[in-house]
């Protein structure tokens, strides 16, 4: 079996099989990773190979300065980010809604399937996917990388390239916001 140094430097020099390797051997944490943030599996799926493009187009951008991993999870959580980013600014320039009706968006559960979530606990999974959702961009994202994808504060201050404190400060944040919107949701649904 060829080593990830042998299979990067092959890849660099355009070499197919070495990146269909790195695709086999890196896509279920890609998708997973892009899933936990943008929460859709189809734009999970589009972005999961865009990712995989880029990772192609800019392997020689890789020094080795950090794991492999860490490298693709930053492309990764970018690539997902920016596609929210762009959704987002779409929104705002588009109506959504007629203005006699409609469902209200902020009360809809997202509807997928994340891969660590067993589906006996999809409605609970679906509360939690839909509290994250609310979640500022930077606690989504470290929460996401730490909670689901299962990386350490390390890995991920590398990810995001920030202090092991930073981190530490922005999960004890998103624990907060999201102790604070379970519960709201809960009394609501359930009183």
């Amino acid at each position: 079996m060829i080593n990830e140094t042998e299979l990067i430097e092959q890849l660099k020099q355009g070499d197919e099989t070495a990146f269909k390797t790195i695709v086999e051997q890196w896509k279920d944490m890609v998708y997973n990773t892009i899933l936990g943030i943008v929460q859709n599996e189809t734009e999970a799926e589009d972005l999961a190979q865009d990712v995989f493009i880029k990772v192609f187009e800019k392997i020689n951008t890789f020094k080795g300065d950090s794991k492999f991993s860490t490298w693709l999870y930053r492309i990764a959580t970018t690539t997902a980010l920016d596609h929210l980013r762009s959704k987002k600014r779409k929104k705002r320039f588009g109506f959504l809604q007629s203005l006699g009706g409609g469902s209200d968006e902020k009360d809809m559960i997202p509807d997928f399937h994340h891969p660590g979530v067993s589906l006996d606990n999809k409605e609970r999974a679906a509360v939690l996917f839909k509290a994250i959702e609310s979640l500022p961009e930077n606690q989504k994202t470290a929460y996401t990388l730490h909670k689901l994808e299962g990386l350490s504060y390390r890995d991920v201050s590398e990810v995001l390239n920030t202090t092991v404190s930073a981190v530490e400060s922005l999960m004890s944040r998103a624990n907060q916001n999201l102790r604070k919107e379970l519960g709201e949701y809960y009394n609501k649904h359930y009183k």
